[in-house]
């Protein structure tokens, strides 16, 4: 398994070797450090905790747990077992243009949003006579039970989860600047920190 951390930056869309547009997503890909090494005997599992980007101030406990590896933003953890050891990099060169990769990070937030926009209801008929309905849910519950059961599709807060999308294909890597042109959309907003891993 193939892994590592980036920072999306944006979407655009380049030629492939046959003049057809492909969309991408750029993302920024600097190398990451190995944190901690855990093991099956110790922990009770094998990975190793990767850290990503720079952070100004660490607090005590951080400084204790990266030592003088680096000041680092982000701490993930990747389960499995791997060669690599602590201070050990990892960087652009682990993938090829070509791979499939499984990308994941958190979506953007929408806040408070009705169940139109959240759940795509097709609201209350706008005839004559409506009135304060259009956006409504209609009716939340049965008159049996007399409580509203527990999942129930209602207005609440939208967006900011942890999103998983598979098979996307890197097309193109500069290794100069760092980038990976990843093949469609990924989860988040611009900055979102995200992990791209091969199986």
């Amino acid at each position: 398994m193939k892994f590592i951390l980036g920072k999306k930056l944006n979407m655009t869309q380049i030629f492939d070797k046959d003049g057809n547009v492909v969309p991408v997503t750029l993302v920024e890909v600097d190398d990451c450090t190995v944190v901690q090494k855990k093991t099956n005997e110790k922990d009770g599992y094998d990975a190793v905790q990767v850290g990503f980007g720079y952070k100004k101030r660490l607090n005590k406990p951080e400084k204790g747990h990266m030592k003088d590896l680096g000041q680092f933003a982000v701490l993930k953890e990747f389960k499995g077992v791997f060669d690599y050891n602590v201070g050990d990099k990892i960087g652009i060169s682990t993938f090829e243009e070509g791979d499939v990769v499984n990308v994941t990070g958190t979506s953007k937030g929408k806040g408070f949003q009705g169940v139109v926009k959240r759940y795509n209801f097709a609201g209350g008929p706008a005839s004559h006579g409506q009135k304060h309905n259009l956006r409504t849910p209609g009716s939340i519950g049965a008159l049996g039970p007399q409580k509203v059961f527990k999942g129930k599709k209602m207005p609440g807060r939208m967006g900011s989860n942890r999103v998983f999308v598979k098979n996307l294909r890197i097309v193109k890597i500069d290794k100069d600047n760092k980038i990976f042109a990843i093949s469609g959309a990924v989860p988040g907003k611009r900055g979102t920190i995200l992990e791209i891993v091969q199986k």
